[in-house]
């Protein structure tokens, strides 16, 4: 297994098992989408968007707050697009 493959092993887990089933169901289905589309340098970006916990991610996401911590990228861009 080469390091991208391990990579998305990695996201696809992370995106899948968060804790809070609206972001299982949210990140697992934006993952499944892109995440093959995606090259190492997005795919890094999307790790770091799933290292921040799900209250973080959701209140980014639903435009609660405008948190500096989900730095503006194609992926966090398309993240905020995205819909189920």
């Amino acid at each position: 297994m080469n390091k991208i493959d391990s990579l998305k092993k990695k996201i696809k887990y992370r995106s899948e098992h968060r804790g809070i089933k609206e972001m299982d169901l949210l990140l697992g289905n934006f993952v499944k989408k892109y995440v093959d589309t995606f090259n190492h340098e997005e795919l890094l970006d999307l790790c770091n968007i799933l290292e921040k916990d799900d209250d973080t991610i959701f209140k980014w996401y639903s435009g609660i707050t405008n948190n500096r911590e989900i730095t503006e990228s194609n992926v966090s861009n398309l993240l905020k697009k995205f819909k189920l």
